[in-house]
């Protein structure tokens, strides 16, 4: 199956989406559940696995559907087809805030690794896989650096960052340690491996986890300042239910002065 080359515009700032722009015929894969709009002559269809060629018959569709369930993500993807005669628009949006990053996979040698949550959408015709670390150390301790997703083909392919995203140009040999959740993508020519941070102390109480992804060049990596499992941590800590903030946070008496000792005035649970 040939690629679709498709025409997209990204709007938005910290909440983005991106509009995709399908010829007569053309299509887009979207992760299930990102779609946003679409115009009516736009044809939605799920599919096992990515849909790409590679996943045709059978075994091929159990395959895909196999490798997308290890990375954590569904068994489908959805895909759009312009069945009109003449250019329609589909939109696919970011779950979390951040920037979407248009990736052509063409220019970066057909190959790109990516965190396991990052895809968002591609043209029809890119393959969707898993990216297992070869050295057991990396599988032990990578957390969520050890089973990523591949992507293949040469067109265009949308994956998503949390915050803001920093690209930089690795030189051969030349080493860059990150933690684990904030690489977002990286070209399979870069080295993943991981580092233990060193100090029993640093890594009991420097709140950065026990272990680096070691990233060595060449290559080009992608990194994301608000990993989504970062975000998820901090706002399940202020829930109240787990004992965090509540609605009284912002107040010096805290959840004992307001919830314990002014509720009960309010509430009228006073014997007086």
């Amino acid at each position: 199956m040939a690629m679709d080359v498709v025409d997209y515009e990204i709007k938005g700032s910290e909440m983005q989406f991106v509009e995709v722009e399908l010829d007569p015929g053309e299509a887009a894969v979207g992760e299930a559940g990102s779609m946003m709009y679409m115009d009516g002559a736009i044809e939605m269809d799920t599919v096992f696995g990515d849909g790409s060629a590679a996943q045709s018959g059978l075994f091929g569709k159990l395959l895909g559907a196999g490798k997308r369930l290890l990375t954590g993500e569904s068994l489908f993807t959805t895909v759009f087809v312009n069945q009109g005669s003449a250019k329609q628009r589909v939109a696919f949006a970011a779950p979390y805030p951040g920037k979407i990053l248009p990736m052509n996979l063409a220019q970066l040698g057909g190959t790109l690794i990516c965190q396991k949550d990052a895809f968002l959408c591609a043209a029809r015709g890119v393959q969707l896989g898993i990216a297992l670390q070869r050295k057991l150390g990396t599988g032990f301790f990578g957390g969520e650096g050890f089973i990523m997703q591949r992507l293949d083909g040469e067109g265009l392919a949308f994956v998503h960052a949390g915050g803001t995203v920093v690209k930089r140009e690795l030189q051969p040999g030349q080493v860059l340690l990150v933690d684990t959740g904030c690489v977002v993508a990286y070209t399979p020519n870069v080295s993943f491996d991981i580092q233990y941070v060193g100090k029993i102390k640093t890594a009991l109480f420097g709140g950065e986890g026990l272990f680096f992804a070691k990233m060595t060049g060449p290559g080009t990596v992608w990194l994301q300042s608000l990993p989504f499992s970062r975000l998820a941590s901090r706002v399940f800590a202020a829930a109240p239910q787990t004992g965090g903030g509540g609605r009284e946070e912002g107040s010096m008496l805290g959840g004992f002065a307001a919830g314990g000792l002014l509720g009960g005035l309010i509430g009228g649970d006073n014997d007086e």
